[in-house]
């Protein structure tokens, strides 16, 4: 009869499930024991293989009750205990079975993966170690294979030089394998970019589909600044299926990064047309279109950003600044109104609505706006000048007299225009302004 349990189903993207909390499919490699083999245990592994847990659990028990020195039954009660989401049970029941027999790999695979699901990576490293070492009860080298994968992700941390090595183990074991490159590729990302790229295309080349392979070459290329090595990945992978949204989405990206709006935006658009209400394309549609100054096609894409995202405050200010260059004050001043609401602490917007209040001739509101600023943010020429006006236009004098001083004394001749209408409203509102500067 088969041993119940073994770790994963075929793949190494199995295996990163177990170690992320998956359960433990039942794999059955053959142990050939002389010793004989309780009836309890051959009967709950015919119910294991009909799906029948709960006879299959109330048989291991009695055979362990019978014989606390059963493996086999242990082992069994391990996965029992597994897909029925009771970890510390498993856990125990695979300690066990290691206990009673070191050389079991399967054992020792599926208490790694455990111990790496509950946190205790150094434990887990422990008995994938030996997993790698010993040889499986039955022909199948896949446990073997899974341990080095396992072992390369519980190790990327703490020692990335070992992870790696583990990464090339499981590589040779399965060369036709993607997963193990892809594993590689990530982690020597940052410490060694050309090993990344070289396992990146070794993945590439075994699955040409694979999208976190295709991905990692972008990245890779786009922080290095090889915009036309990803362009042309990008592009290579659009032939097949033009529609992708992710692909446009970076390709437009990169071209935008480029300076190629246009072509950034031919993109963007295909992306929208499979996803008109993606955020992510919206968003870089408006920003693109903003950038390049058409207004009315930004203006477009933020209304339909809001009812999407109607929570985010930057895409409100953002909106409210398209509205602002169309001169759609009170437009714009409502927009910039929801964003304090949603940020009351973000101090740069009541500046901003102050300078649209302003233009919608809500001079107190812009004052009391740029009064709130001012908890937040330091003032500066602009927001002296804003108020002065502001004040002035309100015909009190008074203050507008005392922020065009302090504009002055801020902008030091960096804006000549404004200084210039600053010292000429003083000569008018302050007739005493002259004199008292002679």
């Amino acid at each position: 009869m088969l041993l119940a349990g073994a770790v994963l189903a075929s793949g190494a993207a199995c295996a990163q499930t177990a170690i992320k909390g998956g359960k433990t499919p039942r794999k059955q490699p053959a142990v050939q024991e002389r010793i004989p083999i309780a009836q309890e245990v051959l009967d709950a592994e015919t119910a294991l293989e009909k799906g029948d847990l709960a006879r299959a659990e109330q048989l291991l028990k009695k055979a362990v009750a019978n014989d606390a020195k059963d493996f086999r039954a242990w082992f069994n009660l391990g996965y029992v205990f597994n897909v029925t989401d009771r970890q510390a049970e498993a856990l125990d029941a695979y300690r066990k079975a290691v206990a009673l027999k070191p050389t079991l790999q399967e054992a020792n695979l599926n208490l790694g993966l455990l111990l790496a699901q509950s946190g205790d990576a150094e434990a887990a490293a422990q008995h994938l170690r030996a997993a790698t070492t010993l040889k499986p009860d039955s022909n199948d080298k896949s446990g073997t294979y899974r341990a080095w994968l396992s072992l390369g992700r519980v190790l990327q941390k703490t020692s990335p030089q070992e992870a790696a090595a583990a990464y090339r183990e499981a590589a040779k074991l399965k060369p036709q394998d993607p997963e193990p490159q892809l594993s590689l590729a990530g982690l020597l990302e940052k410490s060694d970019p050309a090993g990344a790229e070289a396992a990146y295309k070794q993945a590439l080349a075994l699955d040409p589909k694979s999208t976190d392979a295709m991905a990692g070459l972008i990245n890779l290329y786009t922080h290095s600044n090889r915009l036309a090595d990803a362009e042309a990945l990008l592009r290579s992978y659009l032939q097949a299926d033009p529609n992708n949204v992710n692909a446009n989405l970076q390709l437009g990206r990169i071209l935008a990064q480029g300076g190629k709006s246009e072509a950034a935006l031919q993109h963007f658009e295909a992306g929208l047309k499979a996803k008109p209400q993606d955020r992510d394309l919206l968003q870089a549609v408006a920003a693109l279109y903003a950038q390049a100054k058409k207004y009315p096609e930004a203006e477009e894409r933020y209304r339909t950003l809001i009812q999407v995202a109607p929570q985010d405050a930057q895409l409100r200010r953002d909106y409210a600044r398209v509205l602002m260059q169309m001169r759609k004050f009170p437009e714009a001043e409502a927009q910039f109104f929801e964003a304090i609401k949603l940020e009351p602490q973000h101090g740069d917007t009541y500046g901003e609505f102050a300078v649209v209040a302003a233009q919608n001739k809500k001079y107190e509101l812009a004052i009391r706006a740029l009064d709130e600023r001012v908890k937040f943010v330091p003032e500066s020429p602009g927001t002296y000048f804003l108020r002065a006006t502001s004040y002035d236009n309100l015909k009190a004098y008074k203050e507008a007299a005392e922020n065009y001083r302090r504009f002055l004394a801020a902008a030091n001749g960096k804006f000549p225009d404004q200084e210039w209408q600053a010292r000429h409203r003083l000569i008018a509102i302050d007739p005493d302004a002259e004199k008292k500067k002679k």
